[in-house]
C-alpha cells in the first residue's frame, strides 16, 4: 500500500510539471529567438553588397583622399572630434569586409580584387598623410597622433568584437546603418595610416611601423570576424570552389590571426606592467617620501632602468629617515628591485646642483609662471568686470546716461561716441572730482566744426544736469 502512495502523482503535482516544463520551454525559446540571426539574414543581399563596396576608383578614391586630409588635420591638432568625422566618412572598410567574405565562401577573384583595391587604398591614404605632414608646418606630436603609435591586446578586441557588430549588422534585412558608422569609429581604420604618413615626413621609423601594425591588427581581425560570421551563417560557396583550397585559405586566416595576436599580448602585458610600476611608485613617493620641513618638488620613475628619483626642497632629511624609506621600498610589492636615489636642496654639490639648477628649477619656474600669468589674468578680469559695475552705478546714480546721450546724438550731427566718467584732480592743496565727456565724431566733421560743437555741448549739459563745472574732450 506504501509503494502505491508513493509512485501515486496528485493531478495538482502532475499540472505544476506540466507547468514547469512549459515555462523552460518558453525561456528555451525566447533565448534561442533572441539571438538567432539566422531567420533575419539575407545571405544573397549581403554578398551582393559586399562586393559593391569593394572597388576603389572614381568617386570613392576621392572621398579617400578628402577623408585622409580632414583626419590629418584632425591628428595634427589634436582634435577628436574631426578625427571621428574623418573614419564616418572613409571608404576603407569596403576592402578589407571582401577579403573575409571572399575566404569564407571561397571566392578567389573576389579576395584577388579585394586584395588589390585594399592595397591601392593603403598607398594612397599613406601617400596623401605624407604630402600633408610635409607641407604642413605643425608637425609637433599630438596626443592624438602618439595614441595610434602603439596596439596592444585592447586594440586585438575592439577589431574583433567591431568586426562583428559590422558584418552581423551587414548581414541583417535592411543593413543597421549607425552600427557601421560605430565600427567605423571604434576600429579607427583611418588614423593609423596617417600616423604612418606622418612617421614617414617627420623621419620617425617607429612611430610609422607601429601605426602600420595597428592597422594591420585591425584590418586583419575585421576580417576575421568576418569570416567567422560568414560561416555560422552558412553563406553559399561558390560553385567552382574546392575544399582543399578551402581549407588551406581557412588554416591561412587562422594562422595570421595567431601571428597577429601574439605580439599584441606581449605588448599589452608590457604596457600594462609599466603602468603599474608608475602607479606604484607614484603611491610610493606620496604615502612614504614624507619629513617635516621638506617639500617634494618634483619625482620622476624610469620603467626601463628600474630607479625612482625624488628632488626635495626645505630642511635636509637625515640619512637615518632616507635609510627607513629605503627599508619600505624593498617591502613594497612590485617595488623591491627599485632603485631610489634623492635630491636634497641642501647639497650643492655635483649632479645634485646641476640638476637641481637645470630641470628641476626649469620646472618650477615653469610652474610659477603659468600659475602667476593665470592669476593676474583672473585679477584682471576682476578689475574690469569692478569697474564696469561702478561706472553703472555711477553713471545710474548721477543722471539718466542713455536719455542725456540719446539728447546729445540728436543734437550735434556727426557725434559717433559719447562717453562719461568722473576724474579725481588735485593741485596738492586740493581735490576735485571732475565729470568729463568724452566724445568722437564722425571724420567728415572739420576741427574748426569740431570746437564749435563740444563748446556749444559743454553748455548745454551744464543747463541739463544743473553742473558747474565739467569737461567735454575728444
Amino acid at each position: 500500500m506504501s509503494q502505491e502512495n508513493q509512485n501515486h502523482v496528485t493531478p495538482n503535482e502532475a499540472e505544476f510539471e506540466a507547468d514547469k516544463k512549459k515555462a523552460w520551454q518558453g525561456i528555451a525559446k525566447f533565448v534561442k529567438e533572441l539571438f538567432n540571426i539566422h531567420e533575419d539574414s539575407d545571405r544573397d543581399a549581403t554578398i551582393e553588397a559586399v562586393k559593391k563596396d569593394i572597388p576603389f576608383k572614381g568617386h570613392t578614391a576621392w572621398i579617400l583622399i578628402f577623408s585622409v586630409f580632414v583626419a590629418s588635420i584632425g591628428l595634427n591638432v589634436s582634435s577628436t572630434a574631426v578625427v571621428i568625422g574623418a573614419m564616418l566618412i572613409s571608404p576603407l572598410m569596403g576592402p578589407i569586409v571582401g577579403v573575409g567574405l571572399s575566404v569564407a565562401i571561397n571566392d578567389v577573384e573576389t579576395l584577388r580584387r579585394s586584395l588589390i583595391n585594399l592595397g591601392v587604398m593603403v598607398a594612397l591614404s599613406v601617400l596623401t598623410a605624407f604630402l600633408y605632414f610635409s607641407i604642413s608646418p605643425l608637425t609637433e606630436e599630438t596626443p592624438e597622433l602618439t595614441a595610434r603609435t602603439y596596439p596592444t591586446i585592447l586594440d586585438v578586441l575592439v577589431a574583433i568584437f567591431g568586426g562583428l557588430a559590422l558584418i552581423v549588422a551587414k548581414t541583417k534585412s535592411g543593413t543597421i546603418a549607425s552600427v557601421i558608422f560605430g565600427v567605423a569609429i571604434a576600429t579607427a581604420l583611418m588614423p593609423p595610416l596617417c600616423t604612418v604618413g606622418y612617421g614617414l615626413a617627420v623621419g620617425n621609423v617607429d612611430y610609422a611601423g607601429g601605426a602600420l601594425y595597428l592597422f594591420s591588427i585591425n584590418a586583419t581581425f575585421i576580417a576575421l570576424s568576418t569570416f567567422i560570421v560568414s560561416k555560422i551563417l552558412r553563406f553559399p560557396l561558390v560553385r567552382y570552389a574546392n575544399s582543399k583550397r578551402r581549407r588551406f585559405i581557412a588554416q591561412m586566416a587562422s594562422l595570421i590571426a595567431v601571428i597577429v595576436i601574439v605580439p599584441s599580448v606581449y605588448l599589452f602585458y608590457n604596457l600594462l606592467q609599466e603602468q603599474v610600476f608608475e602607479n606604484k611608485t607614484k603611491e610610493f613617493v606620496r604615502d612614504v617620501i614624507k619629513y617635516d620641513g621638506a617639500e617634494v618638488v618634483k619625482a620622476s620613475q624610469d620603467y626601463k632602468t628600474k630607479k625612482i628619483e625624488v628632488y626635495l626642497i626645505g630642511q635636509p632629511v637625515p640619512q637615518s629617515k632616507i635609510n627607513e624609506w629605503l627599508d619600505t621600498l624593498k617591502e613594497t610589492e612590485k617595488l623591491e628591485d627599485v632603485v631610489l636615489r634623492i635630491y636634497q636642496g641642501s647639497d650643492r654639490s655635483g649632479e645634485l646642483a646641476e640638476r637641481l639648477s637645470g630641470e628641476v628649477k626649469a620646472g618650477i619656474l615653469e610652474d610659477l609662471y603659468v600659475k602667476n600669468e593665470q592669476a593676474i589674468r583672473d585679477k584682471d578680469e576682476r578689475i574690469d568686470f569692478l569697474e564696469n559695475e561702478i561706472a553703472k552705478l555711477t553713471i545710474k546714480d548721477d543722471f539718466p546716461f542713455e536719455s542725456v546721450s540719446k539728447e546729445m546724438r540728436a543734437a550735434f550731427e556727426g557725434l559717433t561716441d559719447f562717453a562719461y566718467s568722473k576724474r579725481v584732480a588735485t593741485n596738492f592743496e586740493r581735490t576735485d572730482t571732475l565729470p568729463v565727456f568724452t566724445v568722437s565724431w564722425a571724420n567728415n566733421v572739420r576741427s574748426r566744426e569740431k570746437q564749435e560743437r563740444m563748446s556749444r555741448m559743454t553748455e548745454l549739459l551744464k543747463v541739463r544736469l544743473s553742473l558747474d563745472t565739467l569737461v567735454v574732450e575728444e
